[in-house]
C-alpha cells in the first residue's frame, strides 16, 4: 500500500489515536522539543490528544496523518484564529515524522495539504515555531517559510534544557 495524506474528522481521529500516541512519544524520544519532557508516557499522551479532539471538535484546530499499511507515520496541525481580527491567519503545530519514516517526504507532504486547506478556508499567513538549529529549519526555510527571529531559552527540550526558538511565517496570499 502507498503512503497516504488525508485530514482526519473526529471519527477518523479515534481510529488514529494509538497511532499518534506512539508517534508523539517517538518524537519526544528523538528529541523534538514539541512541549513534553523525556519522561513522557502513553497516558500523558492520550490526555493531550483528548485536547486536541476536543479543539477539532470545536472548529479550532484541523489535522493531517500520514499513513503507511494503517500505521501513522506522521502528523501535523493547523490552529485557526477565531478572533474577528485574526481570521486571516492559521499556526502550523506539532509537525512530526516517525523516526523511522524521516527523510522520505512525508513533512514536505503533510505541509502542503496543510497548506492547500488553509488557502481553502482564505488563511493568507501561516506562522509557527522551532526549536532554532533544528532539522525542521532547512524544511521551513525550503518551503517558502520566512524566519523572522527567535527569542533566547524559549522552550526546553525533552531533556530539560532550554533552547532558543525560530519564528517563521509563510504568507500564502495577499488579503
Amino acid at each position: 500500500m502507498s503512503l497516504q495524506i488525508r485530514q482526519l474528522d473526529e471519527a477518523d481521529f479515534e481510529v488514529c489515536r494509538q497511532g499518534l500516541i506512539s508517534l508523539l512519544i517517538d518524537a519526544v524520544a528523538n528529541g523534538a522539543s514539541v512541549g513534553f519532557l523525556a519522561d513522557i508516557d502513553p497516558q500523558q499522551a492520550d490526555g493531550y490528544l483528548d485536547d486536541v479532539k476536543r479543539a477539532l471538535a470545536s472548529g479550532t484546530l484541523a489535522i493531517w496523518v500520514a499513513q503507511e499499511d494503517g500505521n501513522v507515520l506522521g502528523s501535523v496541525q493547523l490552529s485557526l484564529c477565531l478572533k474577528p481580527n485574526g481570521l486571516n491567519r492559521g499556526e502550523v503545530q506539532k509537525l512530526l515524522v516517525l523516526s523511522s519514516a524521516r527523510r522520505r517526504g512525508i513533512a514536505r507532504l503533510l505541509m502542503q495539504h496543510l497548506e492547500a486547506h488553509a488557502e481553502q478556508l482564505r488563511r493568507g499567513l501561516l506562522y509557527l515555531d522551532t526549536e532554532a538549529g533544528s532539522d525542521a529549519e532547512n524544511l521551513y526555510r525550503t518551503l517558502g517559510y520566512t524566519c523572522i527571529g527567535g527569542l533566547p531559552d524559549y522552550a526546553c527540550g525533552p531533556d530539560g534544557q532550554y533552547r532558543a526558538n525560530a519564528i517563521y511565517y509563510k504568507t500564502l496570499f495577499a488579503v
